[in-house]
């Protein structure tokens, strides 16, 4: 088993493919890559049992099929530090793998491509295909929001709600949530259909689809989930368990709404966040017609006060939120406007593009 490739055309697949990898792991195998040549063409996998990643591309020269299973770590380490433009010649020798560059040379050990676990493919039950830019847009705008470690394991994920000729994702912590939904063609399924990626599984798959009009292939089965290109093809278990219902969160009815400029909102809140709380970040929000001041405390007896000219012409409210649940929304959504629609002092707040509302995010009141 033998190959020559340029390092810039393995090293982008490679770090795809080992950013799966975990550092502890049960298996001595799951810090491996798989590598495999077959018909001229390379093929790099990765996987925490968890989640899968094969990237694929095509050799200029190579001789004989083989697949071999090396350090993921080292390999791409060793690829990062060979010089720019850099010919690498792979070379599998008495069961080590032998790296060859310039005047460098590396001796790798290897384990068994028959040990390297596969993930199982279940039965298929919905496929469609999407531009990457649509599926990396619905992650971006919602992916903020996903739990961390949470108990209640269904929330460290994201929903993904298939029907109607659309994908809805749905992320929340508990304390906040995100929605988007895009209209998607060609659905092979007229039934909605529900599914929780795991949190690693959508991280992975932010990473791989790219801002492009590209088809991505997604097949979504009982258990699993896989994205296709000619480039890579990604699989991940699916969360067992079902997701709360997300519709019953979204505040209806409110009948106090600000519109402010998304800029002017984004730095009022990172320049009161300074002086808030540390630990809770907390933030006191008060609407009256045309402004929105905004006044931050924190142990220390410090004092954040900011005012935003606003279009608003209702009573007077004050309303406490977490300042970085507000900061976030303001990172992602890209209008120039922001709709904010209140109710009172104790409900939640829904945060919205003034003229698109395929987005949207509702944040939890605090006490404060």
């Amino acid at each position: 088993m033998k190959f020559s490739v340029k390092r810039e055309a393995i090293l982008k697949p490679l770090q795809l493919v080992s950013g799966v990898v975990e550092r502890r792991h049960t298996l001595p195998v799951l810090a491996n890559i798989l590598i495999s040549i077959n018909d001229g063409q390379l093929s790099l996998t990765g996987t925490d049992l968890e989640v899968e990643i094969v990237a694929r591309l095509n050799l200029d020269s190579s001789s004989g099929d083989g697949e071999i299973t090396v350090p993921a770590r080292k390999f791409v380490d060793i690829c990062r530090a060979l010089p720019e433009e850099s010919d690498i010649d792979f070379q599998l020798e008495d069961q080590k793998v032998v790296l060859r560059s310039g005047k460098s040379r590396f001796t790798l050990s290897t384990l068994a491509a028959s040990e390297f676990p596969a993930v199982e493919e279940g039965a298929e039950e919905l496929r469609f295909s999407s531009e990457q830019a649509l599926i990396k847009s619905l992650i971006d705008k919602t992916g903020f929001a996903m739990a961390q470690q949470d108990v209640r394991y269904y929330l460290n994920g994201m929903l993904w709600e298939l029907g109607n000729d659309s994908l809805r994702v749905v992320a929340t912590d508990g304390h906040r949530l995100a929605l988007a939904t895009k209209p998607i063609s060609g659905l092979s399924s007229n039934e909605l259909v529900q599914a929780i990626l795991p949190r690693k599984g959508v991280i992975e798959l932010s990473r791989l689809v790219e801002d492009s009009d590209e088809l991505v292939e997604i097949v979504m089965g009982k258990n699993h989930i896989r994205a296709k290109t000619p480039a890579f093809t990604f699989t991940s278990k699916l969360v067992e368990g079902k997701f709360p219902n997300y519709e019953q969160v979204i505040p209806k009815g409110g009948d106090k709404i600000v519109v402010g400029d998304r800029n002017e909102l984004k730095h009022a809140f990172g320049r009161t966040a300074i002086l808030s709380n540390e630990k809770y970040r907390g933030v006191r929000l008060l609407v009256e017609p045309n402004q929105l001041t905004l006044v931050a405390n924190n142990p220390e007896q410090e004092e954040a006060e900011d005012h935003v000219v606003v279009d608003y012409a209702g009573e007077a409210l004050e309303v406490g939120f977490n300042i970085s649940y507000l900061q976030d929304v303001t990172n992602v959504l890209d209008s120039e406007k922001i709709k904010i629609t209140l109710s009172d002092a104790n409900s939640s707040a829904l945060l919205q593009d003034l003229e698109n509302d395929d987005a949207s995010y509702v944040v939890m009141p605090m006490r404060l």
